[in-house]
């Protein structure tokens, strides 16, 4: 049966990446992004399969009407994948609160209204896919990224809440943890705080450890993706990545053995 995608942030990266695959897959997508320029081209070989729609998912409203739109364009919706977002890059000290609003408002406000938007269609058609694209990095902060993994963070735990709300209706939610691509996150997808010179040296060890990989092709996490839209009893977390996985595995490790070793302090209060 030919799908009905609709796909946030499509015009590049990972968004872009699935469009095309599932373009290529025979199915048809809305693709919605602020710049929708990038994706001439597929436009051009699927003229009667994508439709692209212009959309800052930061506006609740403009939001709910573009999806009314979406629906409206091929009569169903089969595949939501939340994928729009930002980076906002720095020590949280540095941030500041028109900068941490306004990442918060792309990854968890913007995917919020997303999500309500598509949930009554879904719903009533009794079928449907949510695809919340989220990171690796959820399971805890870490240094210069850490308001990045919180927003990311709450997506997940609402993302948790929607799935067991929506199962009911036939909807299935899978939280996909993607490891790191090369999606241009780190260069016109971000906003880097001014640097607090206390921080530096913690700051030249981070850059040191990351390195200059840029890290795979978005392409190459697309067939997963295809993958995981067909299987009928989906999970509800996936991690998209052989090493994210391995790295994911060793730091609930650790953080279940530093649980263990503080278990007697734990039990000494009720609860």
């Amino acid at each position: 049966m030919t799908r009905v995608w609709f796909i946030t942030g499509a015009s590049r990266g990972l968004g872009r990446a699935f469009t095309e695959a599932a373009l290529d897959a025979g199915d048809r997508v809305v693709a919605v992004a602020r710049n929708l320029e990038p994706l001439d081209d597929l436009a051009g070989r699927h003229p009667a399969d994508l439709v692209r729609l212009p959309l800052d998912v930061t506006d609740r409203a403009a939001v709910f009407a573009t999806v009314g739109k979406a629906v409206a364009a091929f009569g169903r919706l089969d595949v939501v994948v939340n994928n729009a977002g930002a980076l906002l890059l720095g020590m949280v000290e540095e941030a500041t609160e028109e900068q941490i609003r306004a990442h918060f408002d792309v990854n968890v406000f913007g995917a919020l209204w997303v999500t309500q938007a598509v949930l009554p269609h879904l719903r009533d058609q009794g079928s449907g896919r949510i695809l919340q694209i989220t990171t690796m990095g959820t399971g805890g902060g870490f240094p210069m990224v850490g308001l990045y993994a919180a927003g990311k963070s709450a997506l997940d735990s609402i993302s948790d809440a929607v799935a067991m709300e929506a199962e009911q209706f036939g909807v299935k939610l899978t939280i996909v943890q993607m490891g790191g691509y090369d999606t241009g996150l780190f260069t016109t997808g971000t906003t880097a705080t001014t640097p607090d010179p206390n921080y530096q040296k913690l700051r030249d060890q981070l850059i040191e450890m990351w390195g200059e990989e840029a890290g795979p092709a978005p392409a190459t996490a697309a067939p997963v993706i295809m993958e995981l839209v067909d299987l009928p009893d989906p999970p509800r977390r996936l991690i998209v990545g052989g090493a994210s996985f391995d790295i994911v595995q060793q730091s609930l490790g650790a953080r279940m053995g530093e649980y263990r070793a503080w278990e007697h302090l734990s039990r000494r209060a009720a609860g």
